[in-house]
């Protein structure tokens, strides 16, 4: 017997959507897989390749990095720099917001010089300020969308020369009747629990409900389905909507303490 059995789970996708899906299933939980958001490479190289020079050039001070994605994808536009990118890397004092970022610096046997307290923009902003970064030169990967603009303003507030880049996209109008399905069966009672891992799928679930005129049935579908989310900056994205997580982990933010909050909210008469 697993600990979700009989729990039908709704599972955006999203970069690690098999890992996260199979340790749900392993628990013994059907994890139905929804196509929210996909990450795809640039079609425009204009603003990463020269920031990857720069970087090369003249290591930035500091290299604020908000996904670990972000990072996998400069280091596959650095191509036949990429040992002087890394290089250029273990010059600056890097700065991660959670621990997918860290995560990813350790796959090139790295390791950040300063962590946020918290996995938000706002946590990273606070960090650097402590470190007095007037006149620093400060790189920040972003990831798409407008999520992040609070810390590259704030970080030039504070008198820093700020050189952002965002060196990947999402696809998000892929397999849009499917997520229109999905919000149906939501509202339908046919989902037992719906877990968010990052803030573009709750961003694109509300789209695709506007662009079918499903808005009702999200609302509906959303106030009767527990809501499992992995951190502080999904609690932001759902509070955006009046909503918030019934399930969450106690302060690990990973996929495995996710999965163990989500095991103890199941058991639970």
């Amino acid at each position: 017997m697993g600990a979700l059995d009989g729990l039908t789970i709704l599972v955006p996708e999203s970069r690690e959507l098999d890992l996260f899906a199979g340790m749900l299933e392993a628990q013994g939980a059907q994890a139905l897989r929804c196509p929210l958001v996909r990450i795809v490479e640039l079609e425009d190289r204009s603003e990463a390749m020269p920031w990857i020079g720069e970087m090369i050039r003249a290591p930035f001070d500091f290299t604020v990095l908000l996904t670990g994605e972000g990072l996998r994808k400069l280091l596959s536009l650095a191509g036949e720099q990429r040992d002087a990118f890394i290089g250029a890397l273990k010059q600056t004092r890097s700065v991660t917001r959670g621990p997918k970022p860290a995560r990813a610096l350790r796959e090139i046997g790295l390791a950040p010089s300063l962590a946020a307290s918290e996995p938000t923009s706002q946590s990273v902003l606070e960090c650097l300020e402590k470190q007095g970064v007037h006149s620093s030169r400060i790189g920040v990967q972003l990831y798409p969308g407008d999520g992040a603009s609070a810390l590259v303003e704030g970080l030039r507030r504070l008198g820093a020369a700020v050189f952002p880049v965002t060196p990947y996209r999402y696809v998000t109008q892929t397999e849009s009747e499917q997520v229109a399905q999905t919000i149906n069966d939501l509202a339908a009672g046919k989902i037992g629990m719906i877990a968010f891992t990052s803030s573009p799928q709750i961003e694109r679930l509300f789209a695709v409900a506007r662009e079918f005129g499903l808005m009702l049935e999200l609302t509906q579908g959303l106030a009767r389905t527990p809501i499992a989310s992995i951190g502080p900056v999904m609690e932001s994205a759902l509070a955006a909507h009046g909503l918030s997580s019934a399930i969450h982990p106690a302060s690990s933010f990973h996929l495995k303490p996710m999965v163990n909050a989500i095991c103890e909210a199941w058991r639970k008469p």
